[in-house]
């Protein structure tokens, strides 16, 4: 929201400047930038309780973090069938994750099978996920 917003404002100043073009390149990558960094391209953050209920496989992830961006992207729709933890949001998640990794927070961190795998090639998450 907030790189919206001053995208906004910067495309404002570049139009008063009379730099139509450049306000318009300046907002496309604010804008961009807004939704990299948005949580709302992930599927719905659940707390650590009901991940571990629900017998899916698990992935950790934080907004922000271009590698569980690369994640998210790359699976495409199959990302619905894993459970996603926001360890910013979710202190209990973070411990975990801390716990796999040795004290580090590194995301993502996915969970197959009760193991865990730190920043875990896209491609081998989504062969893991047809043979479940």
């Amino acid at each position: 929201m907030f790189s919206a917003v001053c995208g906004t404002i910067v495309a404002a100043a570049k139009l008063a400047q009379q730099a139509p073009g450049a306000a318009a390149v300046l907002l496309a990558i604010f804008l961009v930038l807004a939704l990299v960094t948005s949580p709302l391209i992930f599927p719905r953050p659940v707390p650590v309780a009901e991940a571990a209920g629900s017998g899916r496989p698990v992935v950790y992830w934080r907004p922000g973090c271009p590698y569980c961006l690369r994640l998210r992207a790359r699976l495409g729709p199959e990302a619905a069938r894993l459970v996603w933890v926001d360890i910013w949001r979710d202190p209990e998640g973070a411990a975990v994750v801390r716990g796999i990794t040795g004290g580090d927070e590194t995301v993502p961190t996915v969970v197959l099978d009760g193991e865990g795998h730190v920043n875990p090639d896209p491609q081998w998450v989504r062969e893991r996920l047809r043979a479940v």
